[in-house]
């Protein structure tokens, strides 16, 4: 098992970095302080008078005009899902994925595995080594 978790990861670690790093700025994009509204978006973004949202309905108003890194968020996303690169990025993206749960999933087996052979020679208990 430690042989595959340390092949696998030489190989997807690149793709993985990539989709954290898209991942973090896609965030950061949204989570970016906005500039004072422009007047006159904010003049078309309100409703008209009178105006109620039916039930069940969610009404938003129309989204000013991103500008900055806010602009970039669906640049973002779509570098992070793979989809700039077509079907064989999305593949990739979706095989990163999946080699994430496979890490996750043997880093515990490794793990588990040192913590009984540590056990079974009567060493003191670790929670990690050194």
């Amino acid at each position: 098992m430690r042989k595959w978790h340390r092949w696998l990861s030489v190989f997807f670690g690149v793709f993985m970095l990539w989709i954290a790093v898209t991942g973090v700025l896609s965030q950061v994009a949204v989570l970016w302080p906005a500039g004072a509204p422009d007047p006159a978006a904010q003049a078309a973004a309100t409703p008209p008078a009178g105006f109620e949202c039916p039930d069940g309905w969610r009404c938003q108003p129309p989204r000013a005009n991103a500008t900055g890194i806010r602009s970039m968020v669906g640049t973002f996303h779509h570098l992070h899902s793979g989809e700039t690169f077509g079907t064989i990025g999305t593949i990739i993206s979706v095989l990163s994925g999946l080699a994430l749960v496979f890490f996750s999933i043997s880093g515990i087996w490794l793990y588990v595995q040192m913590w009984r052979f540590r056990s079974d020679r009567k060493l003191a208990p670790r929670w990690f080594w050194k």
